[in-house]
């Protein structure tokens, strides 16, 4: 299983990106995918995950309302999209996949990960 995050780069405050996640799996039946993200010397930091069946979502409160997760079976594509962006929301993002339960909010949760795209919010 591979997946491959990008779409990363230098935005402004306030601008808005999108983050791609690419699978090599044609289905992830009974998985989340998830977006993750790591912070120069922070603790990984789970942001948004959806389900691949059903998908439902569940987004942390730090982004809830300007994040949104979203799936696209044909192409095996996640996005994040990135609103209202703050420096605070520099890090690095990972997307992940994993047979998680309830929340599925937790890093030890996703078995496969990508290598990551750096978002980098400054003026």
């Amino acid at each position: 299983v591979q997946l491959q995050a990008c779409g990363g780069g230098l935005v402004q405050p306030g601008c808005s990106v999108r983050l791609s996640c690419a699978t090599s799996e044609r289905t992830f039946s009974g998985y989340y995918i998830g977006w993750f993200r790591q912070a120069p010397g922070k603790e990984r930091e789970f942001v948004s995950r959806i389900r691949w069946n059903r998908g439902t979502v569940y987004t942390a409160d730090s982004v809830k309302g300007r994040f949104t997760i979203s799936k696209d079976n044909i192409n095996h594509m996640v996005y994040l999209q990135m609103n209202g962006l703050i420096p605070q929301d520099t890090a690095v993002y990972y997307c992940a996949a994993g047979r998680g339960s309830g929340l599925a909010s937790v890093a030890d949760e996703y078995e496969y990960w990508g290598q990551g795209t750096e978002v980098t919010v400054s003026s």
